[in-house]
Order: C-alpha cells, then sequence, then structure tokens
C-alpha cells in the first residue's frame, strides 16, 4: 500500500509532458470508516492549486493530469474538508487500544479499484523513517524487518476539522471515546493540551464525563472546570460522588466555587457544601453522603420494596444503617438478612444493633485503623447527635494511605 509520503512532492506533468509543479497535498472528507481522496493540491510557479483527483493518473515516478494545466477546472475544498499532510502528518491522534496520545508519522493510503482512500495513521518509527527516506537503511542494519505501527483509520477523526489554522490535533469521536473505560478516558485526556480536553468534556454525555474525571489526576480535575462553561462543570459535579465534588471543589477559588455550588441541583449541593465544612484530615472532610438509610419502624417488605424504589449502586448495599425518626443511627442489616427475614418483621428486630461508628471529627488516620482493624467495606460517621451523616469506604481508606493523586495511578495499573 502507498503512503503520503512516497507519493507528496512528485512532479505533476501535462498529458505532453511538460512539468507544471509538484504535488503539495492531498484531502479528504472525514467520512466513512476509509475516506475517499478527493481533492489534490498543487505547488505550481503560479500558486496554489485545487484540482479533483479524479483529473490525476497515477505513473511511475509522477502523476498527469488528465488535461492541460488551463483547461482543468480549479476545484473548491468544503469545510470540512481535511487537508493530509497540512492538518494530520505531525499531529497526534488517539490509540484507542493503549489508551494514549500517539503522532502521525505517516499516513497509509490504499488504491481500491481506481479509487485512492485513506486507510491508516502510522504512529510508528517506521513512517518516520520512511519520510527521511531512510526506512531501507534500517532494515538493512538491524538486519530485520521493522514492525509496522498502524491504527486503521476508522478509529480516528478529526476533533476540530473547522480550525485547520489552529493545528488540528486528532482523536476518536465522541461517540467511540465514551465507550472506553473512565481510567482510559482520563489517562487520553491527561496527555492533551488544555483546549483538546476541554472539547472532550464539552462533547462526552454527562455521566461519562464525570467518571472520567472522577480518574484524572486531582491537579488536572481543577483546571479542566475552571476551563469548562459554569453550567456545563456544575452538571458534571452534579453527577460525581458528593465526597469527589467536594475534593475537587476545594481546590478551586473560593468564588469560582460559590459560583459552581450556586448552579448545581440543590440536594447535591447541599451534601456538597456540608462536606465542604468539615477539616480534609478528619472523617467528616473524607466521607460521602451517599449511604442506604431504612427507618426502623419499616417491616422487612417494607425495606426491600424501598430499596427497589431507591435503585442504589451496588456498593451502597454491603451495608444497609437502620435510623431512628431523628436519623440516629440505631443499626445495621446485611442485604442478605433482610431478603431471608419474613415480610412482616420489622427493621429494627433483624438488625445489628451493635454497628462500629465514628465521629465526623475523628482523624482520618484512626478511620483508617478502624476499617482495618476490623475489615471492614465502610465505617458510618455520625455528628455529636449521634445522627447517622456518611460514610467512609475502604476506596477512602486506600486514598488516606497513600499520597493524593497515587490512588488513581495505582487502581488503573491494577486494572490493566
Amino acid at each position: 500500500m502507498p503512503y503520503l509520503s512516497e507519493i507528496q512532492h512528485r512532479r505533476v506533468i501535462e498529458p505532453n509532458g511538460n512539468e507544471i509543479g509538484t504535488l503539495k497535498d492531498l484531502a479528504v472528507v472525514p467520512q466513512g470508516q476509509f475516506p475517499a481522496v478527493q481533492w489534490a493540491i498543487l505547488a505550481t510557479g503560479d500558486g496554489e492549486r485545487v484540482v479533483k483527483w479524479s483529473d490525476i493518473a497515477q505513473e511511475i515516478g509522477h502523476l498527469r493530469l488528465r488535461g492541460r494545466i488551463d483547461t482543468v477546472p480549479d476545484a473548491m475544498l468544503p469545510p470540512d474538508a481535511l487537508r493530509l499532510s497540512r492538518d494530520l502528518m505531525d499531529k497526534q491522534i488517539v490509540d484507542t487500544h493503549g489508551a494514549k496520545i500517539v503522532r502521525v508519522n505517516d499516513l497509509q493510503l490504499s488504491d481500491v479499484e481506481g479509487q485512492l482512500r485513506l486507510v491508516g495513521a502510522d504512529v510508528g518509527l517506521r513512517g518516520l523513517l520512511r519520510r527521511i527516506g531512510a526506512e531501507g537503511l534500517a532494515e538493512r542494519l538491524f538486519g530485520r524487518r521493522l514492525p509496522r505501527g498502524i491504527i486503521p483509520w476508522h478509529l480516528v477523526e478529526p476533533l476540530d476539522s473547522n480550525t485547520p489554522e489552529q493545528g488540528v490535533r486528532v482523536t476518536v469521536p465522541r461517540t467511540k471515546l465514551a465507550l472506553l473505560h473512565p481510567a482510559d478516558i482520563a489517562d487520553i485526556v491527561e496527555e492533551m493540551a488544555a483546549d483538546e480536553r476541554r472539547h472532550v468534556f464539552e462533547q462526552l454525555d454527562i455521566e461519562t464525563a464525570a467518571e472520567a474525571l472522577s480518574e484524572v489526576e486531582p491537579e488536572l480535575q481543577a483546571s479542566i472546570v475552571t476551563d469548562l462553561p459554569e453550567e456545563r462543570a456544575a452538571d458534571i459535579l452534579d453527577e460525581m460522588a458528593p465526597d469527589e465534588a467536594a475534593d475537587l471543589l476545594q481546590d478551586l477559588p473560593e468564588e469560582r466555587r460559590e459560583e459552581l455550588v450556586e448552579l448545581m441541583q440543590k440536594e447535591e449541593a447541599q451534601d456538597v457544601e456540608e462536606l465542604l465544612t468539615f477539616p480534609e484530615d478528619t472523617a467528616g472532610g473524607i466521607m460521602t453522603t451517599d449511604f442506604v438509610a431504612l427507618p426502623a419502624e419499616l417491616t422487612a417488605q417494607q425495606a426491600i420494596d424501598r430499596l427497589r424504589e431507591l435503585r442504589p449502586d451496588p456498593e451502597l448495599t454491603y451495608y444497609l444503617y437502620v435510623i431512628d425518626g431523628q436519623g440516629r443511627l440505631d443499626g445495621v442489616i446485611s442485604l442478605r438478612d433482610l431478603v431471608v427475614a419474613k415480610p412482616e418483621q420489622k427493621v429494627a428486630d433483624v438488625m445489628d444493633p451493635h454497628v462500629l461508628k465514628i465521629d465526623a471529627t475523628a482523624s482520618k488516620e484512626d478511620v483508617a485503623a478502624l476499617i482495618a482493624k476490623y475489615d471492614l467495606l465502610a465505617l458510618p460517621v455520625v455528628d455529636a447527635r449521634h445522627k447517622l451523616i456518611g460514610t467512609v469506604t475502604v476506596d477512602d481508606v486506600v486514598e488516606i494511605m497513600l499520597p493524593r493523586g497515587w490512588k488513581k495511578r495505582s487502581s488503573r495499573t491494577l486494572a490493566r
């Protein structure tokens, strides 16, 4: 298959053999899996000329116009056209398999039934060597064929093809990006420039954006939220876990923090504001307000019906907390015990009243010690009146024991 570097700068001649210039670039509209080359940009003595690719024939060592240059009609590139060399070569793309940013060293083309198509991006050393004419020499020196580094074109797409003068970056389209694991999306955006990160978080659906932002390194989270429009940033914060949203907001300037909290939904904003009142090194500062609390007077059947209504995340059902009429913590019940209980039994009669808890003002080290000692998945947090106000999960303890930001790095490594 030919590569752009192999045909770029070839001589262009008229039917009579007169040389009228060289091939400067090719252009496509980035639609479909493998877009067709539709235009050629020629460098002539009179300046740049755009002609249809169908007006050119490929011949050994050169390209030949099908008519004289003064009879070949000028073509006009549409706004969404990509010039392969100018807009793609030496720009960055996302490797969706390796979840990383890589540079385009060459572009692979294919002549399919007389139609030249863009089929891949060469991001390997081989592509770079090919462009400087050293591919064959390098293979002779190494005594073997160099590995290919081709990413199929259907896995990449321009991030913003309407502003080529700013230097077009390339990424997977938002629909494909959204299919990746949030940790992989985070890895990708961390390698992007600030404007690219903003574009990604503007295009992702809110749920995916929130999950991905939670995985981004803490020092970048605040930068991303600061660059986003206020309403978009507030929507993403609404979707995040309250403790994660509070941690992020804590890193923002006070004025920006207040503006975003004001735009958040009332219930989510209240949860976040409550968390922001606690010092970061206390149980209240690291807890989450996402938990399941069941009134003690409910029957087992009513409690199960309540869970069906709430539809909590699976991790919130490890422990079901039981509270009295004033919201004070009375006990804990497992989902198993609730399911096997007689439907008419009161939750208060099935629960375990001996529940470990910790005061919101306790140090985070005390929290970690309790969770580690008793091998807990979560530890309830109460205020001075013994009202249940949150829980600290074992994941939060991992973050306590590791420097901020290392938790995300280590969890991503283990997940691969």
